[in-house]
């Protein structure tokens, strides 16, 4: 663990995404402690534009943007973590149980995985956060796991399907290991780091899913995230106002986010992927 974590030290770009990333966490952790307000809280006229008191000028409803910002990046930072673990978990399981059993197992999970791939995730996200009549962002979050996960299950079965006839997986059979322990500990090792930056992909998916969905009204309610502020300054017409302040800053922080997160998968498949690193 300790040498994969100094292996991953010597890219630039893990190393850029990852302190971009925890630059911007941690202002997000910290800012809140400081300013105390209440971020739905009217401060001022609608659309005021930046000065000294208002770092970001206020919403359509008078609002300080730059706190709402920093509660929206931490809402949508959740959704999407949540939504990552959920959709690398799935897919996870999925493809280890398809790629290592094989036969009518594999044939089933595969069939499933291509419905779940032929149709857009994006409608189905769509149509389930439609039926749903109360959307938290835990909601919301579990919604965008259980429809992002296919990629991620047929990735790790074809990793699978290359691991179960080697020589370690043989003698774990030979010496009457069970199909759960073989998986966990003769093949999940050799494609932990394919794991990690699965999650960290499906993470920065969950981020852009919520995003999208927010801007459409279908995301959590009672609460602020990057993708309702932008439906607040949509609606609004914040475009037409001219309040860039209103929609840029949250745009901005969401390219910031997920870029960062293609940074550091992008360094880690230059480290971990042999095809790369030759």
């Amino acid at each position: 663990m300790n040498h994969s974590v100094k292996i991953l030290l010597k890219s630039p770009k893990f190393v850029f995404g990852t302190s971009a990333l925890l630059l911007m966490l941690a202002l997000v952790l910290i800012y809140p402690l400081i300013n105390r307000n209440d971020p739905l809280e009217m401060m001022a006229m609608a659309f005021q534009p930046p000065d000294s008191k208002l770092l970001l000028g206020s919403d359509n409803f008078g609002r300080d943007l730059f706190l709402e910002l920093m509660y929206g990046i931490r809402t949508s930072v959740r959704v999407g973590l949540i939504a990552g673990i959920c959709a690398t978990v799935i897919g996870l399981i999925m493809g280890l149980l398809a790629g290592y059993i094989g036969g009518l197992v594999d044939n089933i999970l595969t069939a499933v995985t291509n419905i779940f791939i032929v149709i857009p995730s994006f409608i189905i996200l769509i149509l389930i956060s439609v039926s749903i009549n109360s959307r938290s962002s835990l909601v919301t979050a579990i919604i965008i796991g259980i429809t992002s996960w296919p990629w991620t299950a047929r990735a790790v079965r074809a990793q699978t399907s290359s691991l179960r006839n080697r020589d370690h997986v043989n003698i774990a059979k030979i010496s009457g290991h069970s199909t759960p322990r073989i998986i966990i500990f003769e093949i999940l090792p050799y494609i932990a780091s394919y794991v990690v930056m699965a999650f960290v992909l499906q993470t920065a998916s969950g981020i852009l899913s919520e995003a999208s969905i927010s801007m459409l009204g279908l995301g959590p309610y009672n609460t602020i995230s990057l993708g309702i502020i932008m439906n607040w300054a949509l609606t609004f017409e914040a475009p037409v106002a001219g309040a860039w302040w209103a929609f840029i800053p949250a745009a901005f922080s969401i390219a910031i986010i997920t870029f960062s997160l293609f940074m550091m998968n992008t360094g880690m498949d230059e480290i971990f992927n042999p095809k790369i690193r030759s």
